[in-house]
């Protein structure tokens, strides 16, 4: 797979996700929103940088992130769906999609948060850590890019730690 050309030039993924566009870009992996062909829902598609995907252990490491964030019970953890491999062997995992936008970039575009707002967000994302703690499972990067603010739909936003 191309990952970064144009949409025109990517496969279905597992035969049903149509890849739409790239979300974003991390260390290890590519982040796209897709349709699922059958019932229009929108996900988005986390996977394998193509660079990684061949080592085996960037790929075990892959796959124990995605069976640790199906384990985690939580409202603010970002949901994985299903799991699959490219026909190039590269892993990916089909995750809620979620609107809005992170931590980071917030920030980065108001300025400091107010300080109940802030203490609201940090009370759900430990909500989303001490979830994870209780399976003994360590988010070794956490930061404001990774606290993802989600829309809820109602003109309120709730955080979604992803990775």
């Amino acid at each position: 797979m191309r990952p970064f050309t144009s949409p025109a030039d990517w496969p279905l993924l597992g035969g049903r996700y149509r890849l739409v566009r790239l979300l974003g870009k991390g260390g290890m992996g590519a982040v796209f929103e897709a349709e699922h062909t059958l019932i229009a829902r929108r996900f988005a598609i986390k996977v394998l940088l193509p660079e990684l995907a061949a080592n085996p252990e960037y790929a075990a490491r892959f796959a124990r992130e995605a069976r640790a964030a199906v384990k985690i019970k939580s409202e603010h953890v970002a949901r994985v769906l299903d799991v699959g491999a490219l026909e190039d062997g590269a892993p990916y995992m089909v995750m809620e999609y979620l609107a809005g936008l992170d931590l980071g970039a917030l920030v980065e575009r108001q300025g400091p948060l107010e300080p109940g707002v802030a203490a609201t967000y940090v009370l759900e994302a430990c909500d989303a850590i001490a979830a994870a703690h209780a399976l003994d499972i360590i988010h070794r990067d956490l930061k404001p890019s990774n606290l993802f603010l989600a829309d809820r739909g109602d003109g309120t936003r709730a955080v979604k730690v992803l990775d």
